[in-house]
Formats: C-alpha cells, structure tokens, sequence
C-alpha cells in the first residue's frame, strides 16, 4: 500500500470512529470530548493501532494535532475578546485568582511530597489550573440561567482564568526550557510570558481598534456604500494569518504556540462584528481538533495507568476541592449557595488541562504514568461538573421559588 493510500485509510478510520463515538456521546449526554479520547484509548490499546500502522505516519498526525490544538485555542479566544475582561466585576477577577492559585499549588506540593522531580511537579500544577468553560456554559444554557449572577460570574471568571492559565503554562514551558527551577530563571520568564501577554492585549484592545475605527471613518467619508459592499474581503486569510503569525512568534519566544494562537483569537474577536469570521473557521476546527484529543487518548497506554491509579484519585479529587474552595471562597460575599454554584461551575478541566499534559509529555518532562493520571483527572472532573452543577442550582431555587423573584445587583 502505498503512503496516500495507506494516509487514506488511517483517516477514514480515526474520523469514522470519531463520529462514532460522538453520536454514542450526543445521546447518552456527555461531553464528546470524553468520547474522542476514548477513541484513541481504544486505538493504542487494541490491534486497531497496527492494523492501520499509524506509527508509520505519526510525524504528519502529529502536525494535525498541533494544528488542532492552535485551531482550538484560537477559536476560544474568538469567543472571548479583551474587551470583556474590562466588562467583569471584581467578582469575578478574585474566583479567577483563588480558583488558580490553590490548585496550582496543590498540584505542585502533592506531586514533589510524593517524590516527582520539580518540573514535573510544575506542569501537573499547571494542568490542574484553567477552567473549562465550556461544559459550564452548556449546562447553564440548558438551564436556561445565562443571565443569572452566578452564571456572569462563571464565565467571567474562567475568562480571566484562561489568560492566567496561559500565563501560567507560558512560566512552566519556560523554565523546563531552562532545564530546573531556577529562581532568577523563573522571575526572567514571568517577565517575558507576561510582557508578550500584554503586550498583545495592549495592541489587539487599544491600539488596533483605534487605528480601524480611524480608517473606517475615512473610508466612509470617500466611498458611497455600494462601493463598500463591492470592495469588501474575506476575514478567514486575515484571521490566518494573525493566528499563525503570534502562533510562530510565541513559539519562538520559547512559549508555547498555543498562547499566541489564543491572544491571537482575543485580539481578532474585538473585529468580530467588522470581519465576523466564525461560522468560516469553525468547519476548519471541527475538522482538526478532534485529532488533538483523539492523540491524548492515544498517549493513554492502560498497562502504564495500574501503577498510578491511586495518585491520579487523588488528584481528582485536589482538583475539585480547591476549584470548589478556591472560587467558592472568592464568591463568597454573593452568598453560600450562590458560591456554592460557582465553585461547582469552575470544576471541570477539559481541553486546557489535556493540552498542558500533552505538552509535558512531548517535552519529555511528563512520564507517560503521571500523564495518564492527569488525563484521569481532567475526564473525571468534565463528567462530575456537570450533575453536581445541576444539584447546586436545584437547591438554591427550590428556596427562591417559595418568594417573589428580584433582581438581583451586578456584582463589583
């Protein structure tokens, strides 16, 4: 068979299998993300890996799977421009701060007492930090609670929480890039990850939007609208070209590709209204990022989970209790039950996390056991999140339902 032959079957079977699992996941009502791992686990695991002889084409799945996880990363910052981290209350900005802290100090104290090396320590701290949020903003939309408090202060929160945890693995790739935990190492990389952060963030929420508005009102001033309409462009080569321009610029900064491709999605979102480019990138995402998780499942060999099995427990349950003190704690003053939804709401880890110990593990800084354990963790916290965020929601309101129904402040 020949390379194009075999490339060929090798896809018609991973994206077949794929969409199986979908389908198996859209009816019994979980997340499809949790099917397309299962999807890999079953293909390393069984005589299905040498019967397509994927190891023969690996290097070009590898290229879609980094293609995948940039694609993905940039999508999400689509959905969540600059300018909504201005819109939050202070809220929000302290259940994202408690929300990242305890767990990553967690993650890290755990990992070192049970005798992991430093870096390994730090990118399992790293993997346990960033919510995601899009499990949370399917079950509130189901609930039909989008413009409750507590939902705002949800998705406010883990949009603040995404920056950080990009932030916070940008430290962690530059550190094991130096090879140890170097304090002087350390502080130079923070300064580094966070300069290009803002950096960005000044350029695409200040600077650009000024300069757009600027030309737009003299193009206005010299064309009629017709004539606007006839010389308009398609934003997908536009959207491209930022995308993988911050991308390759991050990765040369010794920063993971995925942080610029996810300031590189912020900075388009504030033009989304002017070159609205979503339903033209989603085709290109849904097409790719399932390779991602479908090659986490792959990382996944179930001989290697026996022997960590206790400590991946552990770690799920580390990551659900400071998610749910942590952010509990930061929304505190909204009420008990009210902190209890939203400690609940910042559980679940998802993509972030799998994306943090699939880079660990191709840095060679993250064993193959400890990156199953946190695989472990971040499928177990997606599946819980959401019934114990249903629970949550059901308690509050079979007490309001009993009163009249106010609205209720935004909080600061």
């Amino acid at each position: 068979m020949g390379d194009i032959e075999l490339v060929l079957v090798q896809l018609f079977v991973i994206i077949a299998l794929a969409q199986v699992a979908k389908m198996v996941c859209t009816w019994i009502k979980v997340p499809t993300v949790i099917g397309e791992i299962l999807v890999g686990i079953l293909i390393v695991n069984t005589f299905i890996y040498d019967f397509i002889d994927l190891e023969t084409n690996r290097d070009f799945f590898d290229v879609l799977k980094e293609l995948g996880v940039i694609f993905l990363l940039f999508t999400v910052g689509l959905e969540t421009p600059f300018s909504t981290l201005r819109k939050v209350g202070k809220t929000a900005l302290l259940v994202a701060t408690l929300g990242v802290i305890l767990p990553f100090i967690a993650g890290f104290v755990f990992m070192t007492f049970m005798g992991y090396g430093e870096l390994e320590s730090l990118f399992v701290g790293a993997a346990m930090v960033a919510t995601s949020v899009g499990i949370t903003a399917r079950v509130i939309k189901d609930l039909d609670l989008t413009q409750s408090i507590e939902s705002r202060v949800i998705i406010g929160a883990a949009v603040i929480d995404d920056v950080m945890g990009m932030i916070v693995l940008a430290i962690v790739v530059g550190v094991a890039g130096g090879g140890s935990l170097d304090i002087i190492h350390v502080a130079v990389v923070s300064l580094e990850a966070v300069a290009f952060v803002l950096a960005v963030i000044f350029i695409g929420s200040l600077l650009l939007p000024k300069v757009v508005e600027k030309r737009q009102k003299k193009r206005l001033e010299q064309t009629c609208l017709t004539d606007k309409k006839k010389n308009g462009f398609n934003p997908l080569p536009l959207a491209l070209i930022v995308c993988f321009a911050l991308s390759a610029l991050s990765a040369y900064l010794d920063l993971a590709a995925i942080i610029g491709a996810f300031l590189a999605g912020m900075a388009f979102g504030e033009f989304r209204d002017r070159f609205p480019c979503e339903q033209k990138i989603e085709p290109i995402t849904e097409f790719l990022s399932p390779f991602f998780f479908i090659f986490v499942g792959i990382g996944v060999v179930l001989d290697a989970f026996s022997d960590v099995l206790l400590i991946a427990v552990i770690l799920t349950i580390l990551a659900i209790i400071t998610k749910f003190i942590g952010c509990g704690l930061g929304s505190l003053k909204l009420g008990g039950k009210s902190a209890a939804i939203i400690g609940v709401g910042m559980i679940p880890r998802g993509e972030v996390g799998l994306i943090v110990a699939s880079l660990g593990l191709s840095m060679f800084i993250v064993e193959e056991p400890i990156y199953n354990a946190v695989v472990f963790m971040c499928m177990a916290t997606t599946l819980i999140a959401p019934a114990l965020l249903v629970m949550t929601f059901k308690m509050k309101n079979k007490k309001q339902d009993k009163a009249p129904r106010f609205k209720t402040q935004e909080p600061q």
